[in-house]
C-alpha cells in the first residue's frame, strides 16, 4: 500500500498530481473498452478501411484493408501516403486526392488483381480545418464476374432465340411465305418477334403484298394461337353496318336487327385476336368506338347500356398512307398513335426481286400438282415475269400462276402464254415472240386494267374509284373480279 501512496501504481501516480485515481482509473478503463469496440466494429465489415491524418500519414487501418492489399498493418501504419505511391505500393490514392481538393472522392482501383472501389471522405473539425481522411474500399471482384457472366449468358441466350427464329423463317418459307430477300426476312422476323407480346401492331402495305398472311404469322406464333384469329375487312362492310358487325347489337336495336341480338367480331375474338384489315376505311364514328376501347378495353353493343371488358389484340392494316389521311382530316391522329404502337411494313413484290422466282415456281408447281397439269416457264417469260413491276403484288403473281396452269395447253409458258398488259409493262415486248401481235379486244382489256390499277392506287376504294371513271361501284366491283385485282 505504501508503494501506492508513494507514486509507484497508476492509482499512486495520479493521486500525487491530485487527481482522484478511482475515477481517472474509470474513466481510462472506458476509454480501453470504446477503443475495443472500435476495433471490433472496424473488423467486422469486409470493406478494407483506412484512416489518414491531414498530412496524408495512415494513423489506422483495419483487417480487410490488410487482406484487400496483401499487406501488414505495421508496414503501412505511420508512413505518408506520398511515400507509399512514390515506392510504387499504390499507383494512386483517394487519400491524397481528397487532401488536394478537400471534398469527397470516388475512384476505382484495380490491387492484387482485385478491382476496387475507392471512396475517401474529409472529416473536419469545428473550425473547419481538415483533420482526419477515411477511405473504404469496396471489392467489386465478383461482382464484375457475375456481371461478365450475365453478358455471356444473355449472349448464349440471343444466339439461341436467332437459331429458333431462323428455324421459325425456314417453317414459314417451307409453306406459305416465300422470303428469299433481306427485306422480306427482315419483316418476318420483326413479325415473329412481335408475336411475344400483345402490342398493337399496324401493317402497312400495298395491296397484295401478304399482309394477312403476317398477321396469320404472328398469331400462329402468339401466346393466343389457341384462342381465334377473327379477320374483318373494315372496306367490305356498308358504313351503317359497320359499327353493329364490330361491336354487336342488342336485340331490336335498329330494323332489320336479329331478335336475340347479335355478338360482334370484338366479343367473338375475346382471349385472341382482331385482324382488321384496310383499316383506312372505318368511318370516323367508328374510330372513336375503336380508340375508347384501345384505351379501356371495353366495348359497349349497339343498343346496349352496359359495357363489358374483353382480353382483344388488335392488328391492323392498311395499304393507305395514314399519316396523309391524319392532315386531311380522315383518319383520327389519337386512333393513328394507338395503332402504329409497332409499325410494320411488308415490303412490295418488285422490291423483294429474289422472291419472285421461287414464288413463280413455286405457285406453278403447287397449282400444277393440284390440277394435274404439269406447268414450268421457259427462259424468255421468266425474264418477262422477273422484269413486270407486280402492282397487285404476292396476290397477282399466285393468280397469275393459277391462270397459267389452266389456260396454257403446253408445259413450258411462253412470253405469248402471258397476259398482254403484264409483257407491255415488262418493256421486254421486242424479246417476246408474238404471233400477229395485240388484238383489239387484248388491247383494250390491257388499257382497261391499267386504268383499274392506277385509280385503286390513286383512290384506295371502289366507291372513289367509280367516281373518278365515272360508272357506278358494281361496274368497278365486276371489272376488278374479271382482271383478278382486290
Amino acid at each position: 500500500m505504501a508503494s501506492e501512496d508513494q507514486g509507484d501504481s497508476p492509482r499512486g501516480f495520479l493521486r500525487a498530481r491530485g487527481h482522484n485515481p478511482d475515477v481517472l482509473a474509470e474513466v481510462l478503463l472506458a476509454y480501453e473498452e470504446l477503443e475495443r469496440e472500435q476495433d471490433v466494429i472496424l473488423n467486422a465489415t469486409s470493406d478494407g478501411l483506412w484512416i489518414s491524418d491531414s498530412e496524408g500519414r495512415v494513423l489506422r487501418i483495419n483487417s480487410s484493408a490488410e487482406r484487400l492489399n496483401n499487406i501488414e498493418a505495421s508496414e503501412v501504419v505511420g508512413r505518408r501516403l506520398q511515400d507509399l505511391v512514390a515506392e510504387g505500393v499504390f499507383d494512386r490514392s483517394a487519400t491524397l486526392e481528397v487532401i488536394r481538393t478537400g471534398a469527397p472522392v470516388r475512384m476505382l482501383q484495380n490491387r492484387q488483381g482485385r478491382k476496387l472501389v475507392l471512396t475517401g471522405v474529409p472529416v473536419f473539425d469545428k473550425d473547419g480545418k481538415l483533420i482526419r481522411v477515411v477511405v473504404s474500399e469496396h471489392d467489386i471482384t465478383e461482382i464484375d464476374s457475375l456481371h461478365r457472366e450475365l453478358e455471356e449468358q444473355e449472349a448464349i441466350k440471343n444466339r439461341y432465340r436467332d437459331e429458333i427464329l431462323e428455324r421459325h423463317l425456314e417453317e414459314v418459307e417451307s409453306k406459305r411465305v416465300i422470303a428469299k430477300s433481306a427485306c422480306m426476312r427482315k419483316a418476318l422476323r420483326q413479325a415473329i418477334k412481335v408475336s411475344a407480346v400483345d402490342s398493337t401492331v399496324l401493317l402497312e402495305g400495298e395491296s397484295g403484298v401478304g399482309k394477312g398472311l403476317i398477321a396469320d404469322l404472328i398469331h400462329k406464333y402468339s401466346n393466343r394461337s389457341e384462342k381465334p384469329l377473327v379477320k374483318l375487312n373494315c372496306g367490305a362492310i356498308p358504313e351503317s353496318l359497320i359499327e353493329a358487325e364490330l361491336f354487336g347489337y342488342e336485340k331490336g336495336a335498329f330494323t332489320g336487327a336479329q331478335a336475340k341480338g347479335k355478338p360482334g367480331y370484338f366479343e367473338v375474338a375475346d382471349g385472341g385476336i382482331l385482324f382488321l384489315d384496310e383499316i383506312a376505311e372505318l368511318p370516323l364514328s367508328s374510330q372513336v368506338k375503336l380508340l375508347r376501347f384501345l384505351e379501356d378495353g371495353r366495348v359497349m353493343r349497339v343498343g346496349g347500356t352496359q359495357s363489358r371488358r374483353l382480353d382483344v389484340r388488335i392488328l391492323a392494316a392498311t395499304h393507305r398512307d395514314l399519316q396523309a389521311m391524319v392532315d386531311q382530316g380522315a383518319f383520327r391522329l389519337d386512333l393513328f398513335y394507338r395503332l402504329s404502337v409497332i409499325p410494320l411494313r411488308v415490303p412490295p413484290l418488285r422490291e423483294r426481286v429474289e422472291c419472285i422466282l421461287p414464288a413463280l415456281n413455286h405457285y406453278i408447281a403447287q397449282y400444277g400438282e393440284r390440277l394435274g397439269a404439269r406447268r414450268r416457264f421457259s427462259r424468255a417469260a421468266t425474264e418477262v415475269l422477273l422484269a413486270y413491276p407486280w402492282p397487285g403484288n404476292m396476290r397477282e403473281l399466285i393468280n397469275l400462276c393459277e391462270r397459267l396452269v389452266v389456260m396454257s395447253d403446253a408445259e413450258v409458258v411462253e412470253p405469248a402464254d402471258l397476259p398482254p398488259d403484264v409483257v407491255l409493262r415488262s418493256g421486254k415486248t421486242e424479246q417476246a415472240s408474238w404471233p400477229g401481235g395485240l388484238t383489239l379486244g387484248q388491247a383494250i382489256e390491257s388499257t382497261e386494267r391499267t386504268l383499274l390499277l392506277k385509280a385503286r392506287e390513286r383512290h384506295g376504294n371502289q366507291s372513289a374509284m367509280a367516281k373518278a371513271l365515272g360508272v357506278d361501284q358494281s361496274t368497278i366491283a365486276r371489272k376488278l373480279k374479271k382482271y383478278g385485282i382486290s
